[in-house]
């Protein structure tokens, strides 16, 4: 018990020893290192060209499924309920006729069209 007791209180002093030992200074005759600004290097934008923007705006009454279907929180069935419902007046009819949830609607009423 008491070679125990003796191994967990060197463990102890030789952790509490480790923060003093990170604080030293570097010894006299090494180096010293010295860090330079790098001159900001400005790269131009890629240009790509991609076939569909996320800013898109997608026409409720010509899209096609894989177009709708794209829209966060419409699936399959809301797909193919939009799709029954057509055409539309107003991008507002698909909340007031209840073909999508307020709340979907309201998430994506921005990226729709008519």
């Amino acid at each position: 018990m008491r070679l125990k007791h003796s191994i967990i209180a060197a463990l102890l002093v030789s952790v509490m020893a480790l923060p003093a030992l990170a604080q030293t200074t570097p010894a006299a005759n090494a180096p010293a290192v010295t860090t330079q600004a790098k001159p900001a290097v400005t790269t131009p934008a890629p240009t790509t060209t991609a076939p569909a923007a996320k800013s898109a705006l997608v026409n409720v009454n010509t899209a096609t499924p894989a177009q709708l279907d794209a829209l966060p929180g419409i699936g399959e069935a809301r797909t193919k309920a939009i799709i029954a419902g057509r055409p539309y007046k107003s991008v507002g009819d698909l909340d007031t006729k209840k073909v999508i949830p307020h709340a979907t609607f309201e998430k994506i009423k921005a990226q729709l069209t008519i």
